[in-house]
């Protein structure tokens, strides 16, 4: 593996969102000097927060998979997730509801969504969830180490026994017909390939390597910090400050000093200038290229995911049909895929997310073209769209939902642009097979320069992002390096049921 050249004494990461955060600890604990810059008054970045009417919303992810990445990471400076967050597991994962009335719970428990999924859909199916869920794990277990949690220097990095592995699973079919193989009920198969649309890629086209993030999801298991998620960055910041980093708020960066290809100063909108002997840089893509003034060629321009309507609104009832997490299927389902990534328009019949977690305002996600491939104007068609989105919960099942809204905020792709989020995405580039491990932008850029976050290795979501800021730090410290300071046995993040 190619590591940073020369002198690593101290390190500048610019962004304290959770990739920021898990490269800051993961290089304290390998004993670095570390200073993080943030352009925000507080830690979080994509994992944003809003305070509105008294209500609080989680602005990014709204639940968190995989605890054992941020006990990974607090590990490194002798701590644990056990020390920092209180986690509630959700149950169910998800609720799902159809276009034609059917509804299903989904669990983690093999046991528990075995029963649900022969209520849900009878015998052959239960049978055909078992040997999915055999194959999900098997699928996590070959890619962990060498495909998500590793960096690559060439293609030729792949050439390990695991590729054997992967491909005697058909990891590199694709996920749609894979899932299909297990299971014959349609409403099933969107429920274990509807992850595929956040990589930006159909579940029909999505290589079948990405059903790991069904394994996250489903099996796995789901959990939901005390406080919200702004608990989790909260978390990390002050495990970083405890162990000696130098966290700087409302400090933007404006530009890069460079002598060659290294980067030797940090230089803030406020005239600061932090030297530095190397720097991990998480904004986007195009903004990280902008401020080291280097763009590594691609054979091909970057493709972008989707994008999505947010509505925060702060309610003044509930629903008992709601979960944590409710997701209202339309009928269509190809065809709404094709909108949102070919065509680039709004979903004839929207597929929608919609995110209920107790004492706070709820949170309704909608899939959206993001502004590359779809130049909506969202000035002008951001507040019908909103309107829709309303009457498409209310005849869903969601009765007296607009009128129950007492405080609201709408985030369109033209907001998610304006936060430097390269064309109006929070879902970044896309999983298309020559965007996926080897062949995604690369993370060591310069000679002392690393990226870090959902653009680059390995990829988008909570548990990529986090595993993004650990290889970055072992591109400057080596892997060796930044093992953690616990034992090699962590403790468990503690739960709370």
């Amino acid at each position: 593996m190619r590591t940073v050249t020369g002198r690593t004494d101290h390190v500048v990461v610019v962004g304290a969102g959770l990739a920021g955060l898990s490269a800051a600890l993961h290089l304290l604990g390998a004993g670095r000097r570390v200073t993080v810059v943030e352009r925000d008054a507080v830690p979080g970045g994509r994992a944003g927060r809003l305070d509105l009417g008294g209500y609080r919303f989680d602005t990014g992810p709204t639940v968190l998979t995989m605890p054992e990445l941020v006990d990974e990471a607090l590990n490194a400076v002798g701590e644990s997730l056990r020390d920092r967050l209180d986690l509630r597991p959700l149950h169910p994962a998800y609720r799902a509801r159809f276009a034609d009335g059917s509804t299903l719970d989904v669990h983690s428990d093999a046991e528990a969504m075995e029963a649900e999924v022969r209520r849900f859909a009878g015998p052959r199916e239960a049978a055909g969830y078992r040997a999915l869920r055999r194959w999900l794990t098997e699928l996590y277990r070959v890619e962990r180490e060498q495909f998500i949690g590793a960096n690559f220097d060439s293609p030729l990095s792949l050439l390990t026994p695991q590729l054997a592995k992967l491909a005697a699973l058909r990891g590199f079919a694709r996920l749609g017909p894979s899932v299909a193989r297990f299971l014959h009920d349609e409403r099933l198969q969107r429920v274990f390939s509807f992850q595929a649309l956040y990589a930006g890629v159909p579940p029909r086209k999505a290589l079948a390597a990405y059903a790991v993030i069904a394994y996250m999801d489903t099996i796995a298991g789901v959990h939901y910090p005390e406080g919200g998620m702004r608990a989790l960055p909260d978390a990390l910041a002050a495990a970083a400050r405890d162990a000696g980093a130098d966290l700087r708020f409302q400090t933007p960066v404006a530009w890069l000093e460079r002598i060659g290809g290294r980067v030797t100063a940090v230089r803030t909108s406020h005239g600061e200038r932090i030297p530095c002997d190397a720097v991990v840089l998480t904004p986007d893509l195009p903004m990280s290229y902008r401020l080291l003034g280097h763009r590594p060629r691609r054979p091909l321009p970057i493709t972008w995911s989707p994008s999505a309507v947010v509505l925060h609104a702060g309610v003044d009832r509930t629903w008992p049909e709601l979960a944590h997490h409710t997701l209202y299927f339309g009928r269509e389902w190809e065809r709404t895929f094709d909108e949102l990534i070919r065509r680039g328009t709004l979903m004839s019949d929207p597929s929608l997310l919609v995110t209920a977690p107790p004492g706070q305002g709820m949170f309704v996600l909608a899939p959206a073209p993001n502004l590359r491939t779809g130049p909506v104007d969202w000035d002008r068609v951001g507040p019908a769209y909103r309107d829709e989105l309303v009457g498409v919960l209310e005849r869903r099942g969601l009765t007296g939902f607009g009128a129950a809204i007492e405080v609201e905020q709408l985030v369109t792709p033209k907001d998610w642009a304006a936060m430097g989020l390269a064309a109006g995405t929070p879902f970044s580039a896309a999983h298309t097979f020559a965007q996926t491990g080897p062949f995604r932008p690369r993370n060591l850029v310069l000679d002392n320069a690393v990226l870090a976050g959902c653009g680059t290795t390995p990829g988008v979501g909570v548990p990529p992002v986090l595993i993004s800021g650990r290889l970055a730090a072992q591109r400057i410290t080596g892997p060796a390096a930044t093992r953690s300071r616990r034992s090699a046995q962590p403790r468990q993040a503690h739960t709370r049921h």
